[in-house]
């Protein structure tokens, strides 16, 4: 097992104290400003340090690229090459984070070569593409979550949108009327949306090209004054507690961002609240909004990401638009469907049905007391989940690139060639070649070693999926 130092990201949304406080440990002096987000990162331009005994600090990438088979293992090396092929976060949004996309395989590598082609630096502020590989995410809460994720309904847009008394929100509502109708009026409303459509659009349904017309219509508007009084007197109306939730996001990313017009799209979107434990999976292609709270988010290893509003940062409306998902369906929640088989103990695992990554969360009591968070998930699917039974948590059974990160209070680690005790805001990368790995309670009797350390905590693994 070798430390890893995780890349601390500063950027505007973050929180101002709750990573501080996790990760406190990690920085020789108080960190100043808004904290985002910690990566535990392969990537090629933010890789993290490990402590290598003998050598000091090396990073992820050179480590892996000297010994591919001992850090990945032969099957991960050869099926994603010498990379470790997930990019692990913790995050804190303390207000959204941006309206964005992540794209599918062959508009990232069309995207990544034509700004290389353009000589974009990997550091500029333009630049969108910042590797070739496609973005598929998941994040599982670490408390109380909100997000608005892919495209809902079209009756729950349309009972949204008709709402709101404002010009740009009619607007999108009239993009749901048939063509026919539109036409009838002697000219095309939304030839400039139609015109960005991706060539795929050509075998759309005309719902689809629908969504896709009034979303444009949101993130291209200028008409946002009088916005947030339009949405404040709307939220008053809505019909159900879905609706009530889908315009408490919009309030939420309209007083954090009152210029911004695109706030409108979220009342197309479905919104999601999570609490600790609860997580959601978002492919390529989908549009999200993460709103507030703090989660481990993992992905594939990529940091391509399309915004379209709701962010002082870069917007790349056009590319975005050419990898939008424009269908309408509920959120992926990749622990529902088969909980009973996932979860182990004390530990759940969420599996996404990608190869690249996975995640588990758990937690070590040396009491052997029942997780508060594996009894609320319990009550929600069912008695069976209940008869699983306590002992000691073993994490999957998998024996890829592993990094395991101690949330809460302290863990013990051992795997087949080392073992280490873990503190908050302490990890460490396991390499395939270690093989199996327990995560178990420290032994904190008055004799032991660890007496200080406390006698419970939580965990978070990433790792690949068999």
């Amino acid at each position: 097992m070798y430390p890893i130092r995780p890349v601390a990201k500063q950027y505007a949304w973050g929180s101002y104290d709750r990573l501080q406080s996790m990760f406190s440990s990690q920085f020789e002096q108080p960190c100043e400003g808004p904290l985002a987000e910690m990566w535990f990162s392969g990537h090629p331009q933010w890789p993290s340090l490990l402590s290598v005994p003998g050598r000091g600090e090396v990073s992820v990438t050179d480590a892996i690229r000297e010994d591919p088979e001992g850090m990945v293992g032969r099957r991960s090396s050869d099926r994603f090459g010498p990379v470790l092929p997930y990019l692990l976060k913790v995050i804190s949004a303390r207000i959204p984070l941006s309206l964005q996309v992540h794209p599918v395989g062959f508009e990232a590598r069309a995207g990544y070569n034509a700004q290389n082609a353009a000589g974009v630096p990997f550091d500029s502020p333009l630049r969108s593409f910042k590797d070739p590989v496609a973005k598929s995410e998941m994040v599982v809460a670490m408390g109380p979550f909100s997000a608005s994720v892919g495209f809902a309904s079209i009756p729950f847009m349309l009972r949204n949108l008709r709402l709101v008394d404002h010009p740009l929100a009619a607007r999108m509502a009239q993009a749901f009327a048939s063509r026919f109708a539109v036409r009838a009026r002697g000219a095309d409303d939304f030839e400039e949306a139609d015109a960005m459509m991706p060539v795929s659009a050509a075998v759309w349904p005309e719902s689809r090209k629908q969504v896709f017309r009034a979303f444009h219509t949101a993130i291209a508007a200028d008409e946002s004054d009088g916005l947030l009084p339009a949405l404040e007197a709307a939220a008053t109306e809505a019909a159900n507690t879905r609706a009530h939730l889908a315009f408490e996001h919009a309030l939420i990313a309209a007083r954090a961002f009152e210029r911004d017009a695109s706030v409108l799209s979220l009342l197309m979107m479905n919104p999601v609240t999570l609490d600790e434990g609860e997580s959601v999976f978002i492919p390529a292609g989908t549009p999200h909004v993460y709103l507030h709270g703090t989660g481990a988010e993992i992905m594939t290893n990529s940091d391509n990401v399309l915004r379209a509003g709701m962010t002082v940062k870069h917007k790349d409306i056009p590319n975005l638009l050419r990898t939008l998902d424009c269908r309408s369906g509920a959120p992926i929640n990749p622990a529902a469907t088969d909980l009973v088989s996932l979860m182990m103990r004390d530990v759940v695992a969420y599996k996404p049905g990608l190869e690249e990554f996975m995640l588990s969360y758990g937690h070590v009591d040396a009491k052997h007391q029942q997780w508060p968070m594996a009894e609320q998930l319990i009550r929600r699917y069912g008695k069976l989940a209940g008869q699983i039974g306590n002992g000691r948590p073993l994490v999957p059974r998998e024996q890829g690139p592993r990094v395991l990160l101690c949330t809460e209070g302290a863990v013990h680690c051992v795997s087949a060639q080392d073992e280490r005790v873990l503190v908050r805001g302490q990890s460490v990368f396991v390499p395939a070649q270690e093989g199996w790995l327990t995560v178990d309670a420290v032994d904190c009797g008055p004799d032991s070693a660890h007496a200080p350390f406390a006698a419970n905590g939580s965990f978070i693994m990433a790792s690949t999926q068999r």
